[in-house]
């Protein structure tokens, strides 16, 4: 389970754990339901992450491209300097507005 808190239309989600493996289902349906109720800005907190995988990835990729279609854009804040590096590697620190610790 994430915490979660929402300011207007603004909605910050911060996972617990890890985004690996089979929380990413929990945390997939937790972003579904943030896309589904409309907000407009989404931000997850990765303070508490300190590992992602591909499929963990693949959740960011795929919320971009959902917000994308509608204007919007992912914010990650609080990311570890390894997960930085990672998503620097990939190219992906383009894509989503990072801020990292």
């Amino acid at each position: 389970m994430s915490k979660l808190t929402r300011d207007g239309d603004k909605l910050t989600i911060q996972p617990e754990q890890d985004i690996a493996g089979t929380k990413v289902d929990e945390l997939k349906s937790e972003f579904k339901q943030a896309l589904d109720e409309g907000v407009s800005q989404l931000v997850v907190d990765m303070a508490k992450i300190e590992m992602m995988d591909s499929m963990g990835i693949g959740l960011l990729i795929a919320t971009h491209n959902s917000l994308s279609k509608k204007n919007q854009q992912l914010e990650l804040i609080n990311v570890s300097d390894d997960i930085t590096k990672l998503l620097r590697l990939m190219r992906l620190d383009q894509h989503f507005l990072m801020n990292h610790n």
